[in-house]
């Protein structure tokens, strides 16, 4: 054999040998502490950090009092044709489905205005551990009799 080619090559060698990596680390820091960040002063110029509520406001959206809106409209429109013109003898029946779908749109209205946090006027919030003064509870009792009482005597007048 004539010789070995690779025998004063630069592959043989460590290249590395040399130059040795360095730490991952900074070189030399005083008291072993490095500094992080700017200051929290440094950050907020302004004035202090404020903290923002990342949950949506408790609000009825548009999907859902349309239905409701709509079918109290129908309800309403059902109570009050029958009681403007004369549709004969199932002008009755009418005017109580409308009732019907009209007060199943309140109550439906109501739930969810309760779901969403409202509440009626005088009644302590959901939740609060407060109880409601007996006298607004009257209050909103009587309303709702003296409505149905009106209205059940208007479409038992058609008859």
């Amino acid at each position: 054999m004539l010789g070995d080619p690779l025998a004063g090559g630069p592959l043989l060698g460590d290249p590395l040998a040399e130059d040795r990596l360095a730490d991952d680390g900074p070189d030399d820091t005083a008291g072993g502490v490095t500094a992080d960040g700017p200051a929290p002063e440094e950050m907020y110029p302004s004035g202090p950090e404020v903290e923002v509520e990342l949950r949506p406001q408790r609000r009825l959206r548009i999907w859902q009092l349309a239905p409701i809106v709509g079918l109290a409209a129908v309800g309403s429109l059902m109570f009050a044709f029958p009681l403007a013109f004369d549709f004969g003898d199932s002008g009755a029946v009418i005017a109580m489905l409308g009732l019907l779908i009209c007060s199943c749109a309140a109550g439906w209205g109501m739930m969810a205005a309760r779901r969403v946090g409202y509440t009626w006027p005088g009644l302590p919030p959901r939740g609060s551990g407060r109880r409601p003064d007996w006298r607004v509870v009257l209050g909103y009792v009587l309303l709702v009799v003296v409505i149905a009482i009106l209205a059940v005597w208007r479409v038992a007048r058609l008859r």
